[in-house]
């Protein structure tokens, strides 16, 4: 296929590639999350280590581990690989 199709990726299966590697999670509130990916689900549920939570860009929080549900909307992700 020339559209690319035939190139496309499950997200899921590209998440547990970059297993470990420190990601950038943003929920549709604008509420993201920084932190080392530890772990993604089939409902793109995503565990986090080292967590730390900005609100406008500012730093509000840190966690050591966070969970994040996939039923919070869009989750874009970002990967410094």
């Amino acid at each position: 296929m020339e559209n690319g199709a035939a190139d496309a990726k499950d997200p899921s299966g590209f998440l547990s590639e970059i297993l470990g590697a420190p990601v950038t999670v943003k929920l549709n509130s604008g509420v993201v999350y920084k932190g080392e990916l530890q772990s993604v689900d089939g409902y793109m549920n995503i565990a986090l280590e080292d967590t730390k939570e900005y609100v406008d860009g500012k730093l509000r929080r840190n966690y050591g581990d966070a969970f994040v549900r996939g039923n919070n909307g869009n989750i874009p992700i970002s990967s410094s690989l």
